[in-house]
């Protein structure tokens, strides 16, 4: 385990304390009301399990911690994808609440409440990813030293940390009381499946014994399926 580098805590306050009112902005100035339940519970299913995870990652894992807050890609296709999909997520996240306050939808609370549920699946997954590849970067790259991580999740599927960002992705317009939300939602299949792509071949190419792991796990993203 490496020590974190003197100025990690402080990047990874701001990054955190700007992501709080950048996503509350996003919520309740279209909703036009602090009285939006869906959107308080969706923030603290968000935000609770992640200052765990940055704690752990802080703690034990600060050189993953570095890898996951920075952001700038290197492949040109990567940087087209981040260009769009900042579109989309910022639609994504304003349309429940616009939802909310035009009364488009009416999604009863249970299911609010179970669409939670999954989001809190797909980020409790993307963190098991976390404690299993060190070299899970947020960036598309390959890092000296980095192997070919085939244990834990990655038996399963070749991208876990895809897999578990889509249950939160899919389900979020549902645990954010919106109907209308979830076609913007299913857009993301077309922001990740390029990635993911692109990235296998940036790790065929650059990290040795990648082509063979993917002749041993047959799925990418849904085990059965694809």
């Amino acid at each position: 385990m490496s020590s974190p580098s003197s100025n990690l805590l402080l990047r990874v306050f701001v990054r955190f304390g700007l992501a709080i009112p950048v996503l509350m902005a996003l919520f309740f100035i279209p909703a036009g009301t602090w009285n939006y339940w869906q959107a308080w519970v969706y923030l603290a299913v968000l935000f609770i399990p992640m200052i765990y995870a940055l704690w752990y990652l802080y703690t034990y894992m600060p050189d993953l911690l570095e890898r996951r807050i920075r952001m700038k890609e290197q492949e040109p296709a990567q940087k087209r994808l981040i260009g769009i999909s900042a579109i989309i997520f910022m639609l994504f996240y304003a349309l429940p609440g616009l939802d909310q306050r035009f009364g488009w939808s009416i999604v009863p609370a249970w299911l609010v409440l179970l669409a939670n549920g999954f989001v809190l699946t797909g980020y409790i997954s993307i963190f098991l990813v976390f404690r299993e590849n060190r070299y899970a970067s947020r960036v598309v790259e390959v890092a000296e030293g980095q192997e070919v991580i085939s244990s834990g999740p990655y038996s399963v599927v070749r991208h876990p940390m895809y897999s578990g960002a889509l249950l939160m992705y899919l389900f979020s317009p549902l645990a954010l009381g919106s109907y209308w939300a979830v076609l913007p939602a299913i857009s993301i299949f077309f922001i990740i499946i390029p990635r993911l792509l692109n990235e296998e071949e940036v790790l065929t190419r650059d990290l040795p014994g990648y082509a063979e792991y993917m002749g041993k796990v047959k799925y990418r993203l849904l085990p059965g399926i694809w």
